[in-house]
């Protein structure tokens, strides 16, 4: 719903949060101190009376004991009254109840008509004992504590509002670095950097990690284009071809012409349809589409994967030092790692390939050894990379698309394993290609 509380809120600034948020803490905050000082504020003035009347109660206390007259005590109200609560001293009895009397003479403060009254029970020289009172009147009192509790919550909000003003500037001024580098990024021309601050704080953090962020789009953004320019390329020959030789069979009427162009035509229509799943391959692969991984047995798919292979394809030999190998990975992934590595093999191979699978409790390997021309050491850093071909006789009538060493590499890092080319104990290439091992079903 666009008219809830939440997502108003989610659409304030972050300023305004900060700040609304800032201000109801403190609020909250100052009024539960308002509060727990108004509940103290009238036992405190009781304190303070008491020990007023205390105050003037013992000296008066000591002077009946010991038969003398009483010195004033402004402006605290002493009286001489007999345990019945009599006046003693000559004056007008004062408002006080019997019960009141009663715990006077135990010592507990009392309050009655206004005043504040404390008493101690004390004897006179000949014998009599007397009720010493002490009493102080009350003006005032409640109004003060009502109007202290009132200026408390004034207080409060406006500490709170002052807080909240506070907070607004601070963040103000907090976010202003911020300000500034959304406007140098809007400002910055393709290619460039941000600079970064002096200051080793969150600002250059920041500034550094869109950096790093910059320079991925960059690398995506050329790896696109130089992608998108291979493809274009690699896709014109067998395009241009397969038109090139429908024409010729359209305007020749030679059936035997036309079975030889049509065969040409198959040819290149076979070669685009693989250059077309390679690309397709590859784009998921970048897109970040990883099937889920899954203990897949490798010395089978390999015999599998023998068992595909083309009439008349070199003899293929499969050598195991165990019965199976588990490895952690998806079962098209080995299938589409194994259908290119024998394929390419098979390619170049003289009269023999050899496959070999080793495994050990962290991981399995697959050997494919071939006796071809190899891979000179100055191009085997670059034979995964895309479209990439070697110029000397092992791309020889090949028909390859440029694309299958990079699905292997690609397909193998993506399950944290490594895929390496060197030279085979028969002259030719080796490639081998290293999975976790996965656990056994």
């Amino acid at each position: 719903m666009t008219g809830s509380p939440s997502s108003w809120w989610s659409r304030r600034s972050l300023q305004v949060r900060i700040t609304v948020l800032a201000a109801a803490i403190t609020l909250g905050c100052l009024l539960g101190l308002a509060a727990l000082a108004a509940n103290k504020l009238d036992p405190l003035l009781t304190d303070s009376v008491d020990k007023e009347l205390s105050a003037a109660l013992v000296p008066a206390a000591g002077a009946v004991s010991a038969g003398t007259s009483l010195t004033s005590a402004d402006p605290v109200l002493v009286r001489v009254l007999d345990i019945a609560g009599n006046p003693a001293d000559g004056q007008a009895r004062p408002k006080l109840t019997g019960h009141e009397i009663s715990q006077l003479k135990a010592g507990v403060p009392v309050q009655s008509d206004g005043s504040r009254w404390r008493g101690q029970v004390v004897s006179t020289p000949n014998g009599s004992q007397r009720l010493v009172v002490a009493g102080a009147g009350l003006v005032g009192f409640a109004a003060a504590v009502h109007y202290g509790g009132l200026w408390l919550v004034v207080v409060a909000l406006v500490g709170a509002l002052v807080a909240g003003l506070a907070t607004w500037l601070v963040v103000r001024l907090a976010l202003r670095p911020v300000a500034r580098m959304r406007g140098l990024v809007r400002a910055l021309p393709p290619g460039s950097r941000l600079p970064l601050p002096t200051s080793h704080d969150e600002m250059r953090a920041l500034a550094e990690e869109f950096n790093a962020l910059l320079e991925r789009q960059e690398e995506v953004s050329q790896r696109l284009r130089r992608f998108t320019g291979d493809a274009a390329h690699e896709l014109r020959s067998p395009v241009a071809s397969i038109r090139v030789q429908a024409e010729v069979a359209v305007t020749n009427p030679d059936p035997e012409l036309s079975q030889e162009t049509l065969s040409d035509i198959l040819e290149e229509s076979e070669r685009l349809s693989g250059l077309l799943d390679g690309l397709l391959a590859l784009a998921r692969s970048d897109a970040g589409e990883v099937p889920p991984a899954e203990p897949v047995e490798v010395v089978s798919e390999v015999r599998a994967a023998v068992r595909r292979l083309p009439s008349g394809a070199p003899d293929t030999r499969v050598s195991s030092g165990v019965a199976q190998a588990w490895a952690s990975a998806a079962h098209q992934e080995v299938e589409l790692v194994l259908d290119n590595l024998l394929r390419n093999a098979c390619r170049y191979a003289s009269g023999q390939i050899v496959v070999s699978v080793l495994a050990s409790r962290s991981k399995v390997r697959v050997v494919v050894d071939d006796d071809g021309p190899g891979i000179a050491p100055e191009h085997r850093s670059k034979v995964f990379d895309r479209f990439y071909r070697v110029s000397d006789d092992r791309a020889r009538s090949s028909g390859g698309t440029g694309l299958g060493l990079a699905m292997v590499a690609e397909t193998v890092r993506r399950r944290g394993g490594q895929v390496r080319v060197g030279e085979s104990p028969d002259g030719g290439a080796r490639f081998e290609v290293t999975w976790r091992a996965g656990a056994d079903r």
